[in-house]
């Protein structure tokens, strides 16, 4: 169908409805093709050299060309109301299936996981009998790599006492890791853990670091979708672009046919006058 021929003589708002029934009756033959090698085009609109719709967006492309401003010709309204109404009608089951959300059940976290430990980890080291600065503690367990280390030195029994956030039990120095007993406890071990640190259970931290990911996961495909619509937008922008320029051209070769047979006109008359 060369629809550049048919864009030559329009057709008013009132014959719309009508004239759409012979593109409609072209989709459903096949003589207008939508579905091409598995994508979705819109074979109205010639201009755009890659068109991978999605079914929702061809729909809507059709339904709001159909329903546009008076810049569009009433062919043009005409050929997209045919193809939203082949869309609607011939193609519903090209419509993406939107995934029911599949709302996880809690799961009951075992006993061990409802006890209570302080976090960030932190352990609790007694028995150092030696009074030495944190320098020379962090060298001594340097080891096991310890992120923090912060002493005490019990007057009473002469020992230091430490807090570390990772280590080991030795010989002669046993530690554990701090739980409630310890951050509600009294001395200046329990005063550092309530400052430095809080209650919580293992499933409270995974779940804390599981919605941490959620969120930068949904925050991710937020920015992803925006940027598609934007995309879309340009494409369609440009496609508009694009066929107004095409019938800028077209009505320029037309005045300028016109301008030259109009001249070949006057100097034939003009010859003729002579004689």
């Amino acid at each position: 169908m060369d629809h550049s021929s048919e864009e030559e003589s329009d057709i008013s708002e009132s014959e719309i409805e009508d004239y759409k029934d012979k593109p409609l009756e072209d989709l459903r033959s096949g003589n207008l093709k939508v579905k091409v090698n598995g994508f979705l085009r819109c074979p109205f609109c010639a201009g755009k050299k890659k068109q991978d719709y999605k079914y929702k967006d061809l729909l809507q492309h059709a339904t709001g060309v159909s329903k546009g401003s008076a810049s569009r010709s009433g062919k043009q309204k005409a050929n997209h109301l045919a193809l939203a109404r082949y869309l609607e009608i011939e193609l519903a089951s090209e419509a993406e299936q939107t995934p029911q959300q599949v709302v996880p059940q809690p799961i009951k976290p075992p006993p061990e996981q409802q006890e209570l430990f302080v976090w960030p980890w932190m352990g609790i080291l007694v028995n150092l009998t030696e009074q030495r600065d944190n320098e020379y503690w962090m060298k001594k367990f340097a080891e096991y790599k310890p992120l923090e280390l912060c002493t005490f030195w019990n007057e009473e029994d002469h020992s230091t006492q430490a807090i570390i956030r990772k280590t080991q039990p030795e010989s002669s120095i046993y530690g554990w890791r701090a739980r409630a007993d310890d951050h509600d406890s009294d001395g200046p071990i329990g005063e550092y853990i309530r400052r430095e640190g809080r209650l919580t259970t293992i499933s409270a931290i995974v779940q804390e670091s599981n919605e941490s990911r959620n969120t930068v996961v949904a925050h991710l495909a937020d920015k992803i979708d925006e940027a598609n619509k934007n995309l879309d937008k340009l494409h369609y922008n440009f496609n508009e672009k694009n066929m107004s320029l095409r019938r800028m051209l077209e009505e320029k070769d037309k005045l300028h046919y016109a301008f030259v047979e109009g001249m070949f006109l006057s100097i034939c008359e003009h010859r003729a006058s002579q004689y």
